[in-house]
């Protein structure tokens, strides 16, 4: 329990910043599925579907919910997906 008035305030904006970041990588993680499955059911999945990706995992790796490295690993494996599918 904190006992100190910055250490209260402290847990609060961990708990703020917690359901922040999870909202972002809820988000992500959704799109990502989403643009695999229609994918992968030979659905046409367009330039304008990946370009969206990019940019929801872009944003996440901006606000720090993911490292740059991760989001341009999550970015190849997307663009790789959408090169098989043409």
């Amino acid at each position: 329990m904190p006992i100190t008035k910055s250490a209260k305030k402290a847990a609060k904006r961990s708990l703020v910043l917690q359901s922040r970041n999870k909202e972002f990588k809820l988000r992500m993680k959704m799109e990502m599925k989403k643009f695999i499955k229609r994918a992968l059911k030979w659905e046409t999945v367009e330039i304008q579907d990946l370009s969206n990706i990019y940019k929801v995992i872009d944003k996440c790796a901006k606000v720090g919910v993911i490292k740059k490295r991760n989001a341009s690993r999550k970015k190849s494996r997307m663009a790789k997906i959408f090169s098989k599918q043409k």
